[in-house]
């Protein structure tokens, strides 16, 4: 069983916050799915002594793959589940849809592959009446030594409150690239006045604004905090970044061209300023994995682009995340061109880089454990504008949510949808 001491964590955040301090947004706006919270910013008195810290709340993650004692904790029943474990991801929420869907070059793209902040609630709403509850990606496979003497990944069994069901949330290119800047989205992550996360960006007129209901990360922190039943294990999703753009909303990457003094300055005050961020994550459930620096297409390029990259997502990412078992591929893109008939040799020295969890995207939760190497492959399905427009995925998400009930065609563009034809 897994836990995490808050006291020592509060330490520890404190220790680097006042290293490096955390912006502080002035007076937001009010925009979004619902009005957005906004903790006390006022100053102290010039010479009143600092406040102190706020102590984070305490959260307690634990381990799936362990029975309750007596099969009973807090009143509820856990129960064996060796059935499939669904796992749905997406990209950045749409915060403003007026800058989204703009009809600029980017519109149909986002529109594509993003939801807004209000159908990503209402998916929040529906998975969690149907019974799912949020698992951590690591803690379905594990890895194990067979009769042989051979080292392989096999499922794990986990133990669920009874009638429950698992659910894997992960989420690619959690970075806040600069085209998100203009069209709509968050800008980063904060540690607000509470000590809880918060995003931070400017509304459709230029204010800043500082909230918990425009980014799929804060959005879920508040659903868990409202429906703890969700996330009984203390899960929350795991975090796919690249490198080229920094991470988090934080410019952590270096640029190999005209590349000065200064720049690096500034760059090692965004990496000091990540650092409580991604503590925070990792404390209250997130996880992270990697999305290749580049975000690559991983199916087409050869061993050595593929190896020169992931050794710059371990220089830049990975030594601020840490290490992680899961690589998500860009556009789906398998490794070696096909993942499930062989093991080339760029899935090979991923391997043996530490990566034991491999993502592609699909039409269902598929996965198989590889009997040649310690390594699971996996699909994993995506809410997005294509599949909440598409009559079949509608049917095929069914499990989950029913798309005319979560796309809200009111702020998308007026292109085509299957299901009402």
């Amino acid at each position: 069983m897994r836990r995490i001491t808050s006291l020592l964590f509060a330490l520890l955040l404190l220790l680097s916050l006042t290293a490096c301090g955390s912006p502080a947004p002035a007076s937001p706006g009010s925009s979004g799915p619902s009005q957005p919270e906004e903790p006390s910013v006022e100053a102290p008195e010039a010479d009143a002594p600092a406040e102190p810290e706020p102590e984070p709340e305490p959260y307690t993650i634990l381990d799936p793959t362990v029975q309750p004692e007596g099969g009973i904790r807090d009143g509820v029943t856990y129960v064996a589940y060796d059935g499939v474990v669904e796992h749905l991801f997406f990209h950045p929420v749409v915060a403003y849809p007026e800058l989204a869907f703009d009809g600029d070059y980017k519109s149909d793209g986002i529109d594509d592959w993003m939801v807004t902040a209000g159908e990503y609630l209402k998916i929040l709403q529906s998975v969690y009446d149907k019974g799912y509850v949020l698992v951590d990606i690591a803690d379905c496979w594990s890895e194990q030594t067979n009769e042989a003497g051979e080292t392989r990944m096999v499922k794990n069994t986990l133990y669920l409150p009874e009638g429950k069901k698992p659910l894997i949330f992960s989420y690619d290119d959690v970075n806040y690239y600069e085209y998100m800047l203009e069209n709509g989205f968050t800008y980063k992550l904060v540690i607000g006045e509470d000590g809880k996360l918060w995003s931070w960006g400017l509304d459709p007129q230029g204010n800043e604004v500082l909230s918990r209901d425009l980014d799929a990360v804060t959005i879920l922190d508040k659903f868990v905090e409202e429906h703890p039943d969700f996330s009984p294990f203390g899960a929350k999703g795991c975090l796919s970044l690249t490198g080229y753009e920094g991470i988090l909303g934080y410019r952590t990457q270096t640029d190999r061209e005209n590349w000065t003094p200064e720049r690096e300055a500034d760059r090692q005050k965004e990496i000091e300023a990540v650092k409580p961020i991604v503590a925070e994550l990792k404390r209250t459930g997130w996880t992270f994995g990697s999305h290749t620096w580049g975000h690559i297409s991983l199916n087409t390029r050869t061993v050595e682009t593929v190896t020169a990259d992931m050794q710059k997502w371990f220089d830049e990412v990975g030594s601020l995340v840490g290490e992680t078992p899961v690589l998500f591929y860009p556009f789906g893109g398998r490794l070696d061109g096909d993942d499930v008939k062989q093991s080339g040799p760029a899935f090979q020295w991923m391997q043996q880089h530490g990566f034991r969890i491999f993502c592609s995207v699909g039409i269902d939760s598929w996965s198989k454990c590889k009997s040649d190497i310690s390594a699971v492959i996996c699909d994993r399905l995506h809410p997005d504008g294509t599949t909440l427009r598409s009559a079949k995925s509608r049917e095929r998400y069914m499990k989950f949510y029913d798309a005319k009930d979560i796309i809200d065609l009111s702020v998308r563009p007026q292109r085509e949808v299957g299901w009402l034809s």
